[in-house]
Order: structure tokens, then C-alpha cells, then sequence
């Protein structure tokens, strides 16, 4: 196996929080094969290395990815305090699992769920550019004045580039757009600065991954292989 940072191993394995792996090499109470480590740059084989925290070993924790077709009326956090459904009502599996980015109550699409940190963070950041594409359903037709100042939008927190927009009906109400991040409530706060309401929202792709053929509030486990095509795919752009 690919040697990794051992303070990502600790963070990988679930034993602390990248930053606090820092301080536990520091104050020398992680020990490798036998040895006291204190070097925040010290490589292990995961593998092969014995790796030791207050005297219990530090085992790799196995990571798993859901792709799951979120249907409408359900929130993606844990638990809701004001008593909303939320997807864990019906999104269960053996693993503790969180979801990889958020899709509103009345969104539905395509929701990544993973116990791998260092994936969710890859697929969220926005230097990567991951593209995520979604179906809209606004409350009023498109004008061609609008159609065009959509390609770059104004909002309070900076710039979002839409890198594509086909309108897919006459009216001009049902559209696909291409955005390569995903900002809090972002779309529907894209039509909202031009006096638009949108009525549906449905996320047909994240990165390389589609539910067209996952029926609604299912999900499937997502092969290793098919999460390390998706970063290699992405992590040079």
C-alpha cells in the first residue's frame, strides 16, 4: 500500500482530527513499530506498520461510499430539532455515514454519502471544479436579456460562473445548468437575484456519478475503484 502522512493515517482511522494528530505526535504519545514518533512528516504503510495511541493500536477504518437518489421533502443533516424528515429515516446502512454536501428539503438528485473525510472534502472544495449538473423548473419563462446575464452571477458571497444552460422547452422554463461548485442554496439564489422562483430542483449528476438508473429514495454502494477514477479525474484541474 501507498505510504501516507501519519497524521492523515490518524485522521483517516478515525483516532482524532488531522490538526489534533499534530499535537498527539508532539506530545510523543504515538508510537510506530515500538518507536516514539515526533516527526509531523513521518510516512507509514498502513498495512504493515503498527501504530500506537495511549498504548491501543490505531487500526484503519474502512471507508464506504452510498450513492443515493434523495427524494423531496426530506433534509440530509442527522437529526432535525424542529421535528423535519429527515433522509436517515430511510437511508440506513451498517456504517455511520455523512452526507457529502447538502441538498435542500425539496431537492432531489443525486446525494454522495461516505465515512471519508479527506473524499468529501476533495469533492466539496472548490478548487477542484467538480461539476455538478442540475434540472430546474422556474416560475416564469426565461428572457433572452436574462438568458445571457446568467453566465456570471453577482451574488453577496462572489462570482458563480454557470459554465452551461440548455433550455429544454418552449416556454422556457425548464432548464440544465452546469455549475463547478456548490455554494449553500446556490441555484435557486442564481435565478432568485433576477426576480425568479425556482419550483423544482433535481441534481442529475455530481462529479461522474448519476441516479438515472437508481429509483427514487434508493441508493447503491459505490466500488473503491470508482472513487479513485473520480479524484484522478478531477485532482489536476
Amino acid at each position: 500500500m501507498e505510504k501516507t502522512r501519519l497524521n492523515k493515517f490518524l485522521s483517516w482511522a478515525g483516532a482524532s482530527s488531522r490538526r489534533n494528530a499534530d499535537k498527539l505526535i508532539e506530545q510523543g504519545r504515538i508510537i510506530v513499530n515500538g518507536k516514539v514518533v515526533r516527526d509531523f512528516g513521518y510516512k507509514i504503510d498502513p498495512e504493515k506498520d503498527v501504530v500506537m495511541l495511549d498504548g491501543e493500536r490505531v487500526k484503519p477504518k474502512s471507508h464506504v461510499y452510498y450513492l443515493f437518489h434523495k427524494p423531496a421533502g426530506y433534509i440530509t443533516s442527522l437529526k432535525d430539532e424542529r421535528g423535519r424528515k429527515t433522509i436517515f429515516e430511510i437511508f440506513r446502512v451498517p456504517q455511520r455515514v455523512f452526507p457529502v454536501g447538502r441538498l435542500d428539503r425539496d431537492t432531489t438528485g443525486v446525494l454522495l454519502l461516505t465515512n471519508d473525510g479527506d473524499f468529501a472534502n476533495f469533492m466539496m472544495h472548490p478548487k477542484n471544479k467538480i461539476p455538478r449538473e442540475y434540472l430546474v423548473k422556474l416560475d416564469k419563462p426565461l428572457t433572452e436579456n436574462i438568458i445571457r446575464q446568467l453566465k456570471k452571477v453577482h451574488l453577496s458571497d462572489g462570482v458563480v460562473e454557470v459554465e452551461e444552460l440548455t433550455i429544454l422547452d418552449q416556454n422556457k422554463q425548464k432548464v440544465k445548468i452546469l455549475l463547478r461548485e456548490g455554494r449553500n442554496r446556490v441555484v435557486k439564489r442564481i435565478f432568485a437575484k433576477f426576480n425568479y422562483k425556482v419550483i423544482a430542483l433535481h441534481r442529475i449528476s455530481y462529479a461522474s456519478f448519476t441516479v438515472a438508473h437508481i429509483p427514487v429514495g434508493k441508493w447503491v454502494k459505490i466500488p473503491v475503484s470508482e472513487i479513485k477514477n473520480a479524484i484522478k479525474r478531477y485532482e489536476n484541474k
